[in-house]
């Protein structure tokens, strides 16, 4: 190769290398954090709409009775 290609080379693979570098995150930023929040409180509520629905509640319940009575 010749020394003008081999420079060109180093220059672009060091490019690179700074690119690479800059663009690594650390964390999450605050947005990032915000959007988790929310997914996670949309989660909860959907959760909690379910399970206090009056077919699942009834079922919570009767397995409960049943794990009660069971040493019985």
């Amino acid at each position: 190769m010749s020394k003008a290609v081999r420079a060109r080379l180093r220059f672009l693979v060091r490019m690179v290398r700074r690119v690479n570098t800059a663009r690594r995150d650390a964390g999450m930023v605050t947005s990032e954090y915000a959007m988790g929040i929310v997914a996670a409180v949309a989660f909860a509520v959907a959760l909690y709409q379910v399970v206090t629905s009056g077919a699942v509640a009834a079922e919570l319940q009767d397995i409960v009775k049943r794990a009660l009575s069971a040493g019985t």
